[in-house]
């Protein structure tokens, strides 16, 4: 794929030669095997699958498309960490204080929500796999412990090697399932031309799937979990370009194979899924009826890893992040890259502390409906970060605060300005389907 930046200017400094340039190379891939097992969730498999039951092969173009512009999203924070030495949230920072009040609501009501639907997610095919052992619940608490207990011990070398075993697990159920529905060739590769279905509100569907292609605020993480890995100058960037793309390849491979299974078992049998994770639960009974127990069973313990991978990759990414930002209100001016490198932050109060957030005040959602007015309040922070985190990229990235040389190049600002659109729709259209007669 081509540079997204644009620019062709050799690696260095304004003042003078950077950093050596490292040679790019597949024994460094890390950080974006975590970005791409995090952002996958159970949400956007079920997302998938429906687009693929409602409209066959039709949107498959959008799959793709929704793979690039995460790509050109991930890409920019990557380059902002790595050409300046700063973190994404001392960029925000230093935007305005709105962007620290807006963060601030955003991981204190997010993260309570958030902790919740992630661990019920990952009880689900728990649960489905072992129905007898104990209820949903009791499974969901399982798994928020594990994941507390796994980050809060780690750090992110541990991290990394557990993500790569989980996405493994993804990979290979996910592909074997495309396989054993028999895709249409032909079709599939029809589908690759941008065609809008005729059908009401055809533009809004399409535009969310791509949208939801692995997007959420673990795209911001990714500049994080770079120098986390020891990444933390201009030097590695043509590494964090390999890296990222394996990233959003291994995400479209996911997205792909659902799609696949979407359009063969459901659309052609005109069999309808449930909205959300229990979707899954229900794809479960059918792989099982058709194709026998061990494919119904294999496919659950891929949802468990794609479920489990997005618990801790939130529970560890947005974890350093939280604690990014209240290093930044305490006034912290040292170089917040090699802070990251050094794995202080990992074992940092701020960072337990945030782990500590999402794990027990939500474990009381798993048991009561959860509450109106907050889900409301949650909805209309999710669908605002994603325009946020695009502008705001646009705008650091083609400032002073960036170096001249790693500044956006038209194809960037491009990518950048496309998806900033498109989430601003999105948003608009979540915030306007909220029952805000109901609210008040």
């Amino acid at each position: 794929m081509a540079d997204t930046t644009g620019n062709t200017q050799d690696l260095g400094a304004k003042d003078g030669p950077g950093p050596q340039p490292r040679r790019s190379s597949w024994r460094y891939i890390g950080p974006g095997i975590v970005v791409a097992a995090t952002g996958v969730g159970a949400g956007d498999l079920v997302a998938t699958l429906i687009a693929g039951s409602n409209f066959g092969y039709t949107l498959l173009w959008a799959a793709v498309v929704g793979c690039l512009v995460k790509i050109s999203l991930a890409e920019a924070c990557g380059r902002w960490h790595l050409s300046t030495g700063r973190t994404l949230f001392d960029g925000w920072a230093s935007l305005g204080s709105w962007t620290t009040w807006f963060f601030a609501v955003y991981a204190v009501i997010w993260g309570f929500v958030y902790g919740a639907a992630a661990m019920s997610s990952s009880a689900l095919p728990l649960q489905a796999l072992f129905p007898s052992v104990m209820d949903l619940e009791y499974w969901g608490i399982a798994c928020g412990l594990v994941g507390l207990v796994f980050v809060w011990f780690n750090k992110y070398a541990v991290f990394e090697k557990v993500m790569i075993v989980l996405v493994g697990v993804m990979f290979v159920v996910t592909v074997y399932l495309a396989f054993r529905v028999t895709p249409n060739l032909g079709d599939a590769f029809a589908g690759l031309l941008p065609v809008v279905p005729d059908e009401k509100d055809s533009i809004l569907n399409t535009l969310g799937l791509i949208g939801g292609v692995g997007g959420t605020i673990t795209l911001a993480a990714y500049g994080y979990w770079v120098n986390a890995k020891g990444w933390t100058n201009s030097g590695w960037m043509k590494v964090m370009r390999l890296d990222n793309r394996v990233a959003y390849l291994t995400t479209g491979v996911f997205v792909v194979a659902m799609l696949f299974v979407g359009a063969e078992l459901l659309h052609s049998a005109n069999i309808a899924l449930s909205g959300g994770d229990q979707g899954l639960v229900q794809l479960g009974d059918i792989l099982d009826d058709r194709y026998g127990t061990t494919t119904g069973t294999l496919f659950l313990v891929g949802f468990f890893a794609a479920s489990f991978t997005s618990l801790i990759g939130v529970w560890h990414g947005v974890s350093l992040m939280f604690a990014d930002f209240l290093a930044r209100r305490r006034g912290e001016r040292q170089a917040r890259a090699d802070e990251l490198a050094s794995g202080r932050r990992e074992r940092s109060w701020t960072f337990r502390a945030y782990l500590l957030w999402l794990t027990f005040p939500p474990m009381i959602l798993l048991f009561q409906d959860e509450p109106f007015r907050l889900i409301i309040i949650y909805g209309v922070l999710g669908a605002a970060f994603m325009p946020f985190l695009a502008l705001t990229l646009l705008w650091l990235l083609n400032s002073s605060r960036t170096p001249r040389e790693w500044r956006n190049g038209h194809l960037s600002n491009g990518m950048l300005a496309a998806a900033g659109l498109l989430f601003l729709v999105l948003a608009v259209k979540q915030i306007w389907d909220q029952p805000w007669s109901e609210f008040f």
